[in-house]
């Protein structure tokens, strides 16, 4: 029985459905497809209708944000430190220098963390705009492509292969067209469509099969479509609020510093603790100051700048990767893309020009000719250029060229002999057509003869077509192809079949028993930087690997010459890797350095094999095939001019050249962010460590806590966060593409990283307590004002200069010093500061500071350098060990 609600959805769709073709009908009496909208109807239809975009997730307010970063747990210690001064100057007369400074760092913490997160959503924000994908539309009669938020109501969209539906819309024309609808339906298979609608209200949008909506994927085949929805009143525009709930997930660096802030801020609390105990048990103070050095050491102890160290770190890396044309879509591809063990790139267009040119056909029976455009063709190559001409869709103009690569070449090719592909068809017009596909690797169109009989023209890979061939003949073809492949060529087949009446069945049934024409030689010549790439590659540790659709001696022959293919290398193709399993793929993976004729299973395979290696795998493509593999790879890479929206979708990275060498500069980027934020934990961590044994060091012998709250937390914010924030800007290092990749699962204490960290911790731990005795016991009669004073000076100026031989594993030199310009005004501003806080008498009375004789400065100012140079000593020694145990490359 069929419910009341059902028959209500059924005559409220075909109510829309008629309504849906009224609006259609007017459109086409006021234009044809051929013509589209005008400028001026573009303008009028946005004006009513709005811009073709989904309604993003409302932001937080700003008060939310506030209240985000007030519930920190630095904020809250450094709150509930506020509050305490604040009573004690009310109850106890303690003055408000405490809450004053205190609350003053509590809103600079704030304002910092709100503005960094504002300025990396706005980076984000732009390379957001930067990526957005492109459909094309025929308006004033021309065809253009344009971003998808331009599209309006009444557009003539033409859809292909790879295209990404822009709206919703009705279908006027299609021509083997498929479209993919799992985003709105959840069915894995395409949808073949149709011009034609239901007969009978359908149950789901997956039933609509004269419809193409917003966001779906062409798959096969083209079509035309009428825009009849966008925005938030498309299909996926009524379930954009699902999709906006979704929430940021932290890349696994950010992960891993998440916990190690966490454990610092245990240990942080735990010192504070100790410290208070300490100061209750030696009676040092009071209780209320013993809590407040207690919160303070707390405070200071803890890396709170850490977090938003390496947001500011990945975003700075987004920035310089997008102006290298690399966009990264996925912020966890920025640190992943630095791991890369094995890059598995497609040859055209990435590690060659992709500017396809025929040097080189065959007739058959014929004798192979050269191509010299100052040369006419023979007849026998004119017949040959005529089938492929008719069996062609590129078109080149004055203005701009469309097509494939191959394509172009052959109209290209015919352009040069006074040929024509529109001359052709108007002796054979085209009457059917079954488009490429890429598990046919073939293409053929119908067409009608002067003579009334009709004619079919199959061209693509040799190997997939069904030619009738005698044993002799078919050896004769392997011997001229493999001639063409062994010189490099990219060979390409055409064939047909002739029909005495018009054939009623579908033109894959056709499909068979072909005659052989001839076959044609196209050249893709090498990017010359991309060799100079894989050379880089090479050096860091990274193995570069070929996957194409080009006959094996074709890609073999590229692969060598720009350096992939080497002997003893292994050059697989499709149905020889179809011979093996898993297991002897894994076994054989590493020796196999070019991939030919595989299917787009063959590359998740070979993926999944190298990830088995546990190796971090990067995989370029281009194509809707190739999408699958994208996301299996550890970092999906597709191209920006040639790939279609189905492979960006499914990318991580998105190359707007097109160039292999720019992955290798994303490479580079993302090692150097890695190394950044390395940096700044050793930092960061190490000075933090080293405020807690002074602190318990100094209480432990007795001399009471030598820093006060304000002290500490003035350290915090300029010697350690300020600088800290500008380590995000530093540049790679000269030797960062020269090391191994960065293993995945590997320690942020690993590297060194750890050992440097206590060495720094040590030698601040020593450092400090010695200047403070210094200047207490020694230079004065137990004098601890100046003793604290020299210590802050120190420990404040001297945490700030050794982040120079920090920031660079090698010698310090002019031209790292002066590399980061950011970095230097930040401690140059910093500096001055800290010295103006020792030398102003109102300073010094709000930091519990004093002034200083000549001497007491001078041995202060000596001291400050002295972790520096043994950081430096350091370096050196750890250098020449690491130089007789690895030889460089």
């Amino acid at each position: 029985m069929i419910s009341s609600a059902t028959v209500f959805q059924k005559s409220f769709y075909l109510k829309n459905e008629r309504s849906s073709y009224m609006v259609t009908d007017k459109l086409n009496q006021a234009r044809s497809l051929e013509q589209g909208l005008s400028s001026s109807e573009v303008a009028a239809s946005r004006a009513k209708c709005g811009s073709n975009i989904l309604q993003e997730a409302k932001k937080d307010s700003l008060w939310k944000k506030l209240l985000v970063q007030l519930t920190e747990i630095t904020s809250l210690i450094l709150l509930f430190a506020v509050v305490l001064s604040a009573y004690m100057a009310i109850a106890f007369d303690g003055g408000w220098t405490k809450p004053i400074v205190i609350g003053s760092i509590v809103i600079l913490n704030v304002l910092i963390g709100l503005y960094q997160e504002y300025s990396a959503e706005k980076s984000l924000a732009a390379l957001k705009d930067m990526s957005e994908p492109t459909t094309r539309v025929i308006r004033d009669g021309n065809s253009q492509r344009i971003a998808i938020s331009e599209v309006v109501n009444g557009d003539i969209i033409a859809l292909n292969a790879g295209d990404q539906v822009p709206a919703d819309g009705l279908l006027k024309k299609v021509n083997g067209l498929t479209i993919d609808e799992a985003l709105l339906t959840g069915e894995s298979e395409p949808v073949e469509k149709s011009i034609i609608p239901p007969q009978e209200a359908p149950d789901s949008i997956g039933d609509q099969v004269n419809k193409a909506f917003s966001g779906t994927l062409v798959t096969q085949g083209s079509g035309i479509m009428v825009v009849s929805a966008i925005g938030m009143k498309t299909e996926i525009g009524k379930i954009a609020d699902l999709l906006n709930t979704t929430k940021r997930q932290k890349t696994i660096l950010q992960q891993r510093l998440a916990r190690l802030s966490l454990v610092m801020t245990f240990i942080a609390l735990i010192s504070g603790l100790f410290i208070f105990l300490l100061g209750i048990w030696h009676e040092l103070g009071s209780l209320i100051d013993n809590l407040m050095i207690g919160v303070s050491l707390a405070v200071a102890a803890v890396p709170e700048t850490l977090p938003v160290i390496v947001t500011i770190s990945l975003s700075v890396g987004v920035q310089k990767m997008a102006r290298r044309h690399a966009i990264v879509r996925r912020l966890n591809s920025v640190e992943t893309i630095g791991s890369v063990d094995v890059i598995a790139s497609d040859k055209t267009g990435t590690l060659t020009q992709n500017k396809m040119t025929i040097t080189r056909l065959w007739a058959f029976n014929e004798k192979p000719e050269m191509i010299d455009a100052q040369q006419p063709l023979s007849q026998a190559a004119t017949d040959l250029m005529r089938l492929f001409g008719l069996d062609t869709n590129a078109v080149i103009t004055e203005d701009h060229s469309e097509g494939d690569a191959t394509e172009l070449a052959i109209v290209r090719l015919l352009q040069q002999h006074d040929l024509s592909r529109v001359a052709f068809e108007k002796d054979a017009p085209r009457i059917g057509e079954r488009p490429f596909s890429s598990e046919k690797k073939t293409m053929a169109t119908l067409h009608r003869l002067n003579n009334n009989r009709f004619l079919l023209i199959v061209k693509g890979a040799l190997d997939k077509l069904p030619l009738a061939l005698s044993d002799t003949d078919k050896q004769k073809l392997t011997a001229i192809h493999d001639e063409f492949a062994n010189d490099a060529l990219r060979v390409l087949g055409v064939a047909y079949r002739e029909f005495d009446s018009k054939p009623q069945t579908s033109i894959e049934e056709l499909e068979h028993d072909l005659t052989f024409a001839g076959i044609i030689g196209l050249i893709d010549p090498p990017r010359p930087e991309a060799i100079q790439a894989i050379k880089k590659a090479k050096r860091a540790g990274i193995k570069t690997i070929m996957i194409t659709g080009d006959h094996k001696k074709t890609a073999q022959a590229i692969a060598s010459q720009i350096g992939i293919y080497k002997e003893g290398d292994l050059a697989i193709s499709g149905p020889e890797l179809a011979q093996w399993n898993d297991e002897a793929l894994i076994k054989n993976i590493t020796k196999t350095s070019v991939f030919a004729r595989v299917s787009p299973e063959d590359k998740i395979r070979i993926v999944k094999a190298w990830q088995q290696k546990d190796k971090v795998v990067a995989m370029t493509g281009d194509g809707v095939n190739d999408a699958p593999a994208l996301k299996a790879a550890d970092v999906g890479i597709a191209m920006g001019i040639t790939g279609t929206e189905v492979a960006k979708g499914a990318a991580d990275l998105i190359l707007t050249d097109d160039n292999f060498a720019t992955i290798i500069a994303a490479v580079s980027s993302g090692r150097t962010i890695y190394q950044n934020v390395l940096k700044a934990v050793e930092f960061l961590v190490s000075v933090n460590f080293a405020q807690i044994f002074l602190m318990v060091g100094s209480v432990l012998f007795g001399w009471g806590t030598p820093l006060i709250a304000e002290q500490l937390l003035l350290i915090n914010v300029l010697a350690d966060g300020i600088p800290g924030f500008y380590l995000s800007r530093e540049p790679g290092e000269a030797r960062t593409m020269q090391r191994s990749p960065i293993p995945s699962k590997q320690s942020i204490f690993s590297d060194g990283v750890g050992s440097r960290l206590f060495i720094r911790s040590a030698i601040y731990t020593v450092l400090t307590l010695a200047i403070y005795a210094l200047g207490r016991f020694i230079l004065t009669d137990n004098n601890s004002a100046v003793g604290t004073t020299m210590l802050f000076l120190t420990l404040a100026l001297g945490s700030m200069i050794d982040i120079y031989p920090i920031k660079t594993r090698e010698s310090l030199s002019w031209t790292s010093l002066k590399a980061n310009s950011a970095l230097n005004i930040a401690l140059l501003v910093a500096t001055a500061i800290v010295v103006l806080a020792a030398l102003l008498p109102p300073l010094q009375n709000s930091f519990g500071l004093v002034t200083l004789t000549g001497s007491q400065w001078l041995i202060s100012l000596l001291a400050v350098f002295i972790p520096t140079i043994l950081l430096e000593i350091n370096k050196k020694i750890h250098s020449r060990i690491e130089a007789t145990v690895v030889p460089p490359k």
